[in-house]
């Protein structure tokens, strides 16, 4: 009876457990937390179990969206946002080949973290030596975080603040780094995702190097462009100085070149610049100095555009060549673009063929400035080329315009031509005039037209602006004082010569009178006895006048008395026991030389005549002349 009732218990026990195997006790999931949304990074525990029944009895098998992936009683795992599913899991007796069951589904829903995003001010790189730079973290959604700050690959924060940005003022070798950000908290979500990573890099404060747009000296009158070069990052603000390096002194134009439209005298000097950028303004080093020449005198080779205009329809054909008096030999174009710098024609923009330099087609990556050079590196005055998509250019000179010349400029059109060619004409932006005829005419240029000029057609549209210079003839009052100058000059050694001359024949003279009166008192007896009166030497007074300026001294100097002529200047006659006489006054006239081929010119002595005192002679009782 006993062995019986023990087999019946074993039996029954046998059923139940059979009955157990065959569903008869559903397995339970359980989630710990307990929570309608999980954040990514956070702890999730799944227990799969039958009340009742030790665990070590059953197999577990974890199913995830009709897929087995694990096999144990639980699953701990940090969720990521990729795991929110639908999970249940059954169980399988181990002592015979029934289960129990499946699990309920459970849907677990993951929500990823709040995202950082890491930005830096200033946004270019690299930054330099003593420039400030701040980093900022931004997290989109909820609040109150506080701000992790990491630097390199360490996971250790090396700042924490409440505020969102992290500030280096003055950044040296040492902050040289890769950087990013995370905000944490004491609510859910604890903590935000970390953030982009930003690399800063430190070089040292840069020095732009200062160009011009030509080599040598520039001529008055025309245009010179000067260039600042920065290639290190962006951001760059211009300033300029003249003269001095002084920051009162400076220019801001805030652009990377510097035209002066017209050149002149003044214009020449030293020239610096500098960039700045950012709030308060970081500095790079002043530029060395370059030296501005001017000069009035063209360059021997000039660039010579063909057509003859500034602007040009893209798709077009260009020639430019280096023409001049002399020979062009040697001499090469060259031009500036934003994008090439310097380069050269045979730099494969354009096809050269001695001194000439073809593009077949334009496009607009050949607007930039062009000019000549030579081999020693002289240059001619650069001409600015506009290449355009539009419809409509400027037809405008390529080299500046003297004062007081005409100018007339036309609005260009891409075929088909309109038929109506009234276009408007612009000034530095202000309408000048409209015409019927789609050109303007200036019929005396002057200084005060400078400026940028662009036209507009009313289908067409506008044509890009165009620089016109005006040169001015500065240098010719100068020219003009230093001929007047040299003429006075010459003019002045022409009259001391002449002065000179004067003075030594009034001497050759005055010894030649001496020399006479002499003679006559020499000869004084003979005359007396031969009946003739002599000429008192004590009575004569010997004054003479060049009535000619001009004469050689040879000529003045071989002059004789010609002749005396009797004065008929009588006084009254005394009474002869009283010793009276009659007296004649005697004119001298001088006579020049007779010169072969030329009429005898005669110097009249008028306001110093010579006259000589004639005593009568009472043995004869008659006056005689002096032959």
């Amino acid at each position: 009876m006993e062995f019986r009732s023990l087999s019946v218990i074993l039996l029954l026990v046998s059923l139940v457990r059979a009955g157990h195997a065959q569903g008869y006790y559903k397995p339970v999931l359980t989630v710990q937390p307990l929570r309608p949304q999980i954040f990514t990074g956070e702890t999730v525990t799944l227990t799969c179990y039958i009340p009742g029944e030790r665990l070590t009895d059953w197999m577990y098998q974890w199913i995830r969206d009709n897929t087995e992936f694990h096999n144990s009683n639980y699953y701990i795992r940090k969720i990521k946002v990729d795991q929110s599913s639908k999970y249940r899991c059954c169980c399988y007796y181990k002592h015979s080949q029934g289960y129990s069951g499946c699990t309920d589904e459970v849907t677990l829903t993951v929500t990823a973290l709040p995202t950082a995003t890491l930005t830096v001010d200033p946004t270019w790189s690299p930054v330099f030596t003593g420039e400030s730079v701040t980093l900022k973290c931004e997290i989109q959604s909820y609040s109150n975080w506080r701000y992790q700050w990491y630097k390199g690959s360490s996971r250790t924060a090396v700042s924490q603040s409440q505020t969102n940005t992290f500030t280096i003022r003055s950044a040296a070798d040492q902050d040289q780094d890769q950087y990013w950000c995370r905000g944490e908290r004491d609510y859910r979500p604890s903590s935000s995702q970390f953030s982009n990573r930003v690399g800063l890099s430190v070089n040292e404060k840069p020095k732009p190097e200062l160009t011009s747009s030509h080599k040598g000296a520039a001529l008055i009158g025309n245009p010179v462009v000067l260039y600042c070069e920065l290639d290190q990052s962006a951001g760059w603000r211009f300033y300029w100085s003249k003269h001095t390096q002084s920051p009162e002194n400076e220019t801001k134009p805030e652009t990377h070149s510097y035209t002066i439209s017209s050149v002149s005298v003044s214009d020449g000097g030293q020239y610096w610049c500098r960039a700045g950028r950012g709030t308060p303004v970081y500095y790079t080093h002043y530029s060395d100095a370059l030296w501005i020449n001017t000069t009035d005198v063209s360059p021997p080779v000039s660039l010579m555009v063909s057509p003859s205009r500034t602007q040009h329809f893209s798709a077009d054909s260009l020639s430019l060549s280096c023409e001049g008096q002399s020979d062009s030999t040697g001499w090469r174009v060259r031009r500036y673009t934003h994008s090439q710098k310097v380069s050269n024609c045979s730099s494969g923009w354009g096809s050269v063929t001695g001194s000439t330099c073809s593009i077949s087609s334009l496009s607009t990556s050949h607007t930039g400035l062009y000019w000549c050079e030579s081999e020693s590196g002289e240059s001619s005055n650069p001409v600015n080329i506009t290449v355009t998509n539009n419809n409509g250019i400027l037809d405008s000179p390529v080299h500046p315009i003297m004062e007081g010349d005409p100018l007339t400029l036309h609005c260009l059109y891409r075929d088909p031509k309109p038929t109506n060619l009234t276009a408007e004409f612009y000034k530095d932006g202000s309408l000048l005039q409209t015409q019927t005829t789609g050109e303007m005419t200036i019929r005396t240029v002057s200084k005060s037209d400078e400026g940028l000029y662009h036209c507009k057609h009313p289908e067409r549209g506008e044509s890009p602006q165009s620089g016109i210079s005006v040169r001015t003839a500065e240098s010719a009052p100068d020219l003009v004082i230093v001929v007047v100058g040299v003429s006075f000059a010459g003019l002045f050694i022409i009259l001391l010569i002449l002065l000179w001359c004067y003075r030594t024949h009034k001497g050759h003279l005055e010894n030649i009178n001496q020399m006479s009166v002499q003679n006559q008192r020499e000869s004084g007896a003979e005359d007396s006895q031969s009946g003739h009166l002599p000429v008192q030497a004590g009575d004569v007074h010997v004054y003479d006048t060049m009535q000619r300026a001009g004469e050689a001294a040879d000529e003045l100097s071989d002059v004789t008395y010609s002749q005396v002529l009797r004065k008929n200047k009588k006084l009254k006659n005394k009474d002869a026991d009283t010793g009276s006489m009659e007296v004649t006054y005697a004119e001298i006239e001088l006579k020049t030389k007779k010169k072969p081929k030329k009429k005898q010119e005669m110097i009249s002595v008028n306001a110093d005549t010579v006259y000589s005192e004639v005593k009568q002679n009472t043995n004869e009782g008659k006056i005689n002349s002096i032959e």
